[in-house]
């Protein structure tokens, strides 16, 4: 847990720190809340709450499109905060998870992609047929105990002939 009464200051404690919320006020001298929630979004370090004592929905919408996943308006009641808190902790992890199958699902695409451009190559400069192809591929991945990415690259690379 720490503390820090400027903007600036805030999200080197948060990046030192790796929280799972930072509870941010909008009006902040050095750096506002607003910034802050804007960079600890885009470095994925943590949920944002943020507080303001204004609730017009510019505001409401700023903090939104920051990054943050609660706002709380003040005077609020202790009761509000400890929802507010779960809600954002509970929305960032949500977040990281669809995150991470987002990054595993282009990774496989990725994959895709480069196993049928060494597919293609074999077909167009082998004479093999699709079929063949893929399984040369998947059987050298096997054999090598490797990934069928790393075969498909090293097809295209011109390293692997069959």
């Amino acid at each position: 847990m720490g503390e820090a009464g400027r903007g600036d200051q805030a999200l080197k404690l948060i990046r030192e720190l790796q929280p799972d919320l930072a509870i941010l006020d909008v009006k902040m001298p050095g750096m506002d809340g607003l910034e802050v929630a804007r960079q600890v979004g885009d470095e994925r370090i943590c949920g944002v709450l943020v507080l303001t004592a204004f609730s017009q929905r510019e505001i409401i919408e700023q903090a939104r499109d920051a990054g943050a996943l609660a706002f709380l308006v003040k005077p609020y009641q202790k009761s509000d905060l400890i929802p507010a808190m779960e809600m954002a902790i509970a929305r960032f992890r949500e977040l990281q998870a669809l995150s991470e199958q987002n990054d595993v699902l282009e990774e496989k695409l990725e994959a895709r992609k480069i196993i049928d451009r060494a597919k293609g190559r074999l077909i167009d400069e082998f004479a093999m047929k699709e079929q063949e192809a893929f399984a040369f591929i998947q059987q050298t991945a096997m054999t090598e105990r490797s990934r069928m990415r790393d075969v498909a690259e090293k097809i295209l690379s011109g390293e692997l002939k069959p």
